[in-house]
């Protein structure tokens, strides 16, 4: 199958799976989710399936991206914080949509690698950052839009304190990497509205730097 057979199989795959918005469709055709994906996997690239990056972590799948990125429902004048950057495919994608991004990873190896991307795509609104997520970004706060990629129990006290009035949050929280539901928080002024959107599997969110 040629490269352009597999991409229109891909947006195929992704509308299939209940993505219509406009301009989540489009950001995702102007992202080559094959320039994220290296080795071994770079043939697979196109697939609606996850696939392994290095460091332990995953390029999510793109139906997943996709829809996640829709349920933040991002104007063109949010500033988004994302809390795990992996390959950097989901931040490129945010930066279609949104006025800044801010992406955030304990792994020092893959910031780097994300931000070579971002460089040589000309994505100059993503500022890719060296830090423990689950404590967001403070000195950037409050974030119009927050999404996570990495689940936890409980959406984490420091991201919910971090969302704007009127903000969105999309994440997945589960106990265990079996049982995991997307989730979809949006901040009022005296409460917070949980919805769960479906069921996902994600790595952990863990706190601290890692080594690499």
């Amino acid at each position: 199958m040629d490269r352009s057979e597999q991409k229109m199989r891909f947006f195929y795959a992704l509308r299939s799976k209940g993505v219509t918005d406009a301009r989540v469709l489009a950001a995702m055709e102007a992202v080559d989710r094959g320039l994220f994906v290296r080795g071994l996997f770079a043939e697979r690239a196109y697939e609606d399936t996850p696939l392994p990056i290095g460091c332990g972590q995953t390029i999510s799948q793109p139906s997943v991206v996709a829809l996640m990125t829709q349920a933040l429902e991002i104007s063109p004048r949010d500033k988004v914080l994302e809390v795990g950057t992996g390959s950097g495919y989901q931040a490129a994608i945010l930066s279609h949509l949104a006025r800044r991004v801010y992406t955030v990873d304990r792994h020092r190896r893959l910031v780097r690698e994300a931000e070579t991307i971002f460089q040589a795509l000309d994505l100059a609104n993503i500022t890719a950052i060296v830090a423990d997520g689950s404590f967001g970004l403070p000195d950037q706060a409050p974030f119009d839009r927050i999404i996570v990629t990495a689940a936890a129990e409980d959406p984490p006290g420091p991201l919910l304190a971090q969302l704007r009035i009127g903000g969105i949050m999309v994440l997945p929280v589960g106990q265990s990497d079996t049982v995991q539901s997307l989730i979809k928080v949006t901040r009022h002024a005296e409460s917070f509205d949980y919805e769960e959107l479906r069921p996902v599997r994600f790595v952990p969110l863990v706190e601290g730097l890692a080594q690499d």
